[in-house]
């Protein structure tokens, strides 16, 4: 379990608290970097129950994704465990543990034109709670045009939206109606505070789970590990309809912390 922070990440927390989003540049060794990019490897040619070619038909290249392959990729188990990234995730949080909720592979082969529509992460999960990080790390060279992008401050007022399938857009989670529908960003991106970072191999970033975001095709390989990581306040929060990803193996009560297998510790504060 790490627990050493290197002593630039502590200077985020401002920023990361004010935007929602931080970005951490070198948090990743170059030895980590490969770690991840063999896991990758092993996870591409050999998808889990979750895994799927995500591409909408007819669309060009091919956007993979899986879930929840930490306990079947050691690389990727080695890296969540004993890397930086959560002792970092700890300090923007203000938290004194950290949690993994989950794993996600995202892979975008050359000339994928699908975007990743605008969106939070939180309405897609079975959790409450303030304390949220998601990791957005890539282990390829990433341009400008074709990185992760955010709406700055649009997680401050813990407002959710209704969360959709990406291909189909038909709503999850919730029953239709229920939550607000994301706002029409691409319409008018002038009107809302977009960020985003060209990024290297080794770079991450950080932003809190109801932070609007969305990414753009790529023109060259995007391999991509995210990472959903838990402070103290996050509790269990079963959902009427099927969550992305699904837990049915987890028979918490409501409001229960999230102390299961599934969700293993990855950092505690020193006593």
């Amino acid at each position: 379990m790490s627990t050493s922070l290197p002593e630039q990440f502590e200077v985020d927390r401002a920023a990361f608290q004010r935007d929602g989003v931080a970005l951490l540049k070198g948090v990743l060794t170059p030895d980590e970097v490969e770690t991840l990019r063999a896991g990758v490897e092993r996870n591409l040619a050999d998808l889990g129950p979750l895994g799927m070619n995500a591409t909408k038909p007819g669309e060009p290249g091919a956007f993979v994704e899986d879930f929840r392959n930490w306990h079947r990729i050691p690389e990727y188990e080695q890296v969540f465990r004993a890397s930086a990234l959560a002792p970092a995730a700890a300090a923007l949080m203000g938290a004194s543990s950290v949690r993994l909720f989950h794993d996600h592979l995202l892979v975008k082969e050359p000339g994928t034109l699908d975007r990743t529509p605008w969106h939070q992460d939180q309405p897609y999960y079975s959790i409450d709670g303030t304390q949220t990080v998601s990791y957005w790390i890539p282990l390829d060279p990433v341009a400008r045009p074709s990185t992760l992008e955010f709406v700055a401050g649009s997680h401050a007022e813990g407002k959710w939206y209704m969360p959709r399938s990406f291909v189909k857009g038909t709503a999850m989670v919730f029953d239709e109606g229920a939550l607000e529908e994301v706002p029409d960003v691409e319409a008018d991106r002038d009107a809302w505070p977009i960020v985003g970072w060209a990024m290297e191999p080794g770079d991450a970033v950080a932003f809190n789970m109801l932070t609007l975001h969305a990414a753009a095709g790529s023109p060259t390989r995007r391999r991509v590990v995210s990472l959903r990581l838990t402070g103290d306040d996050v509790r269990w929060a079963p959902r009427p309809h099927r969550t992305s990803p699904p837990y049915p193996e987890v028979a918490l009560e409501a409001g229960a912390p999230l102390e299961h297998e599934v969700f293993p510790e990855l950092w505690r504060a020193p006593a």
